[in-house]
Formats: structure tokens, sequence, C-alpha cells
């Protein structure tokens, strides 16, 4: 009796065909994140956290608690309280993403790595980091049009802006039923930029126009990068409450490296804290990718429309900046507006590889840089609009 306890048991007893299904999306996913190297320090853990949930029996997670804790009127809603008492590791660490603890502190992180030199020598590139979250918009209202709910159109449309933190982040307030396959559309289109980007940018500009040659940025002094932080996020978070946790974490991490003065905590949020927080971030979204929540229609929709965001707010920064040239004296190289998504440094290091093809002389990474950090706060302003309207 005890043997045929024993292998009853087993997972092997109790798999079914979603569950094998979502172990060899997981199989493949460290496939890409280990061999083909796209995002591995997300794309891993988000893999082996997929890989775990799926195990039928590890009682890991449980998507059944969230569902509960989502709906205040069920009859087994549940607090934090609860969920730490009869959740699994996975549970537990979920909490961070729920809270929106997980994306503030990578944000922190990023923020300390994070020049703003370029933007600050060149304000014109917050327009261009503007003009690539197009896709947000348009994709929210294409979802919505789709038959998906207001909130979860807000998360699909903010894949657009290739930022994973602000995708989970906002995902985790509106619809946290979609975050395993937003997150994981975010992630793999932003480890696909040197894919995506180029034909898009292509396609939109002239041989002339990629091969423009930019001046060089004029030097940006410390109290510039000093005061830039403060002055944003008193801005920001005046004007759109809801954005301030993240706009407010990103420019304390600049402060932090900017300042000069306290190069210990700014190393910390650099290297230390962050990857931690990436390992318990990445464990946890994986987490919510059950075979239930995943193997779906919607999820295959999520998937498509994620790519038509991306590709909609690379070519808005790109047509944006081919409208400026009508007035501009000092004309802009367009290929820099498709770094307005905020993929740091990737989408800009594309620019400048794009440019090169026309030009070998041509050195457009600084200035691609601009757009690209503007498309930081851009993600996260837009994430904050979202959260208002729909939160």
């Amino acid at each position: 009796m005890d043997i045929l306890e024993f292998f009853g048991g087993m997972g092997f007893m109790h798999i079914c065909w979603k569950e094998v299904v979502m172990l060899l999306v997981s199989f493949f996913l460290l496939y890409l994140a280990i061999h083909k190297k796209y995002e591995p320090l997300l794309l891993l853990p988000i893999a082996f956290g997929m890989l775990l949930t799926n195990l039928p029996g590890a009682g890991l997670f449980h998507s059944e608690l969230w569902s509960a804790f989502i709906d205040p009127s069920s009859p087994m809603y549940h607090s934090y309280g609860a969920i730490l008492k009869e959740g699994g590791l996975l549970d537990v660490l979920y909490i961070g993403v729920k809270a929106g603890l997980y994306p503030c502190l990578i944000f922190v992180g990023v923020g300390a790595m994070t020049d703003f030199g370029p933007l600050i020598a060149n304000p014109k590139s917050l327009i261009l980091g503007a003009a690539a979250q197009i896709g947000i918009f348009i994709t929210f209202l294409c979802a919505n049009a789709l038959g998906f709910t207001p909130a979860e159109a807000g998360s699909i449309g903010i894949i657009g802006g290739a930022d994973g933190p602000t995708s989970i982040f906002l995902t985790s307030k509106l619809a946290p039923h979609l975050l395993g396959p937003i997150a994981i559309a975010a992630y793999s289109y932003m480890a696909l930029v040197p894919v995506i980007q180029p034909p898009i940018m292509r396609a939109l500009t002239t041989k002339k126009e990629r091969a423009i040659k930019m001046g060089q940025l004029r030097p940006v002094s410390t109290t510039e990068k000093i005061v830039f932080p403060i002055i944003i996020t008193a801005i920001v978070a005046l004007i759109l409450p809801d954005a301030a946790p993240l706009i407010g974490c990103l420019m304390l991490g600049n402060l932090m490296k900017e300042s000069g003065v306290v190069e210990r905590l700014s190393k910390t949020a650099q290297n230390d804290l962050m990857n931690i927080v990436v390992v318990f971030l990445g464990l946890s979204v994986g987490a919510t990718a059950t075979a239930d929540s995943f193997i779906n229609l919607q999820t295959l929709m999520i998937l498509g429309m994620g790519i038509v965001a991306f590709g909609m707010g690379s070519a808005g920064g790109v047509l944006l900046a081919k409208f400026m040239n009508l007035f501009l004296k000092e004309k802009i190289n367009p290929l820099i507006g498709s770094a307005g998504v905020s993929a740091v440094p990737m989408a800009a290091r594309v620019s400048q590889m794009v440019g090169q093809e026309e030009n070998p002389s041509n050195f457009l990474l600084m200035h691609a840089m601009g757009p690209n950090v503007a498309g930081v706060i851009g993600s996260a302003v837009a994430a904050g609009v979202l959260l208002t309207m729909l939160g």
C-alpha cells in the first residue's frame, strides 16, 4: 500500500498534455536564454519559474489563491497573510510582484546605470521618446476593440514600450491574470530588437536620411545631471501621481549615481540589489505562466498584438523625426527616433548599426541614447496614464 501511495503521489501520474506543452515551452525559453543569449538575465529565471509552476504536485504556486485574492467579492478572498500561510515558495515571492515592489527596485538599479546626459544635451530627444509610446495607446484601442477589457487592453498595450519592469508593474495592477504571457512577450521582443527594428527603420527612411550626420553634443555639467532627476520626479509626480513609484525609483537611482556622495549605494543598486531582485522577479513572473492561463487563443492574440505595439512604437519615433526635419535647420537622423522605445541601450545600438551601414563615419550612438533614455521615462509616464484611467 505504501508503495502504491508513493507511486500515486508522483507527478508523472497527474501530468496532463497542457502541462507537457508548458514544460516544453520552458525548455525552449531556457535554450534561447542560455544558447542564444536572448535577455538571459531575466529570461532564464522566468523560464525556470515556468518550469517549476507546471510541475504537477510540487505545490510551488497556487493560481487559485491569487484569483481569490484579486476578487474581494469571492468567498475564498485571501489576504497577504493567508498567502504566506497557505501558499508555496513562488506564491510568497509573487507578493513582491503584486505589491509592485520588484519593478520599482529594478528601476532604482536602472536609474543608477543610466546617463541622462545625452537627453539633457538635446532636449528634443524627449519628444522622440514620447512619440515612440504611440504604439502603446494605438494597441490599447485595438485590443479593446477585439474584446479585451480596458484594463487588459492597457496591459497589452504597454508591451509597446519595450520595458519589462513597467509591463510587469502595470499588468500586476490592472490584469494580473495576464502577467505570464505579457511579461514573456515584453522580454522576448526586447531581446529581438536587433531583428525587429532594422526592417522598419529602412522601410520608413531613404538612403539619404539614414546617412545624415549629426554634430557633437554639448558637454553637460554635473549640476545639470544632479538637478535633472529631482526636477523630473517633482514634475511627473505632481502631474501624474500614479507614475510616481516608477519615476521616483528611477530618478533616485540616477541621483545616487550623479551626486557622487553615495558611491557605495549606487554600486549596490547597480549590482547586488539588481541581481537579487531579478532572480525573485523572474521566478515569480514565470510562475504565473500556468498551463490553464497560457495555452489559449488569448495568449496568441497578446503575443501578436505585442509585436504590433512594439513595431508601431519604433515607427512612431522615426516618423516624428522625419516630421521635425521639415522645420529644423540642423537635421536629425530619423534612425535615432526608433530608439525612443525603452530597450536601453540595445535600441540605441541598433540605430548606430543601421546608420553606419549607409555611412561608416556616422556615429549616432550618443544621439540615439537621448531618445532611448527618454523612452524609459515615457513608458513609465504612459503606465501612469493608463493606471490613472483604468486602475
